[in-house]
């Protein structure tokens, strides 16, 4: 079982000291694609650059959970992604699509190989890897990622596949992004 995943948001008093204003899980936490799925920890998300700070608001208020940033905002993320069981690979396209919509990204869905869930999102993302190994996988071929391991994902189409035995944890902060003219989306 892997460990909880804690939040601790600092804030300032009616002095403007600072002071932590929250400490404990985050607030959302869902499991997509079933008991072997991948388990989202929504950790934070800002609606704006340069982001407001003020004395003591919380999260901007989101219904369940949403895989792309807010418009011109950021989003950080932890995700807990389970050995592959084969489970995912065996799903229909169309319910691979409906996880996708679920999350509001049905549109980032790939079509076809190398991997049933490769995406592409308009977003630069910064992935840390926490614990265990991921293969990142991308148009072009794969590559094993390890803790510590950072990776700056800036708007390709790609997978994550868990070919261990064990766990992995990956933290994500995904920065609201437009691709090049020429460079297209979906």
């Amino acid at each position: 079982m892997a460990k909880a995943v804690r939040r601790i948001v600092t804030g300032h008093d009616a002095q403007g000291k600072s002071i932590v204003q929250e400490d404990g899980p985050p607030a959302r936490v869902a499991t997509l694609g079933g008991e072997s799925g991948t388990i989202f920890h929504e950790m934070w998300n800002t609606r704006a650059a340069p982001a407001p700070i003020d004395r003591a608001s919380g999260e901007p208020a989101e219904p369940g959970i949403s895989l792309l940033p807010p418009r011109g905002g950021t989003r950080i993320r932890i995700l807990d992604i389970p050995p592959d069981d084969g489970t995912l690979a065996a799903l229909p396209r169309s319910a691979v699509k409906a996880l996708f919509e679920a999350i509001g990204a049905g549109h980032a869905l790939a079509d076809g190989p190398p991997h049933p869930l490769m995406h592409r999102t308009e977003t630069i993302d910064y992935g840390i890897v926490l614990e265990g190994e991921l293969v990142l996988i991308l148009d072009s071929g794969e590559t094993l990622v390890s803790a510590g391991d950072v990776i700056v994902q800036r708007g390709t189409s790609h997978a994550w596949a868990n070919r261990s035995n064990a766990n992995a944890r990956i933290a994500f902060v995904l920065i609201d992004g437009r691709f090049e003219e020429g460079l297209g989306g979906g």
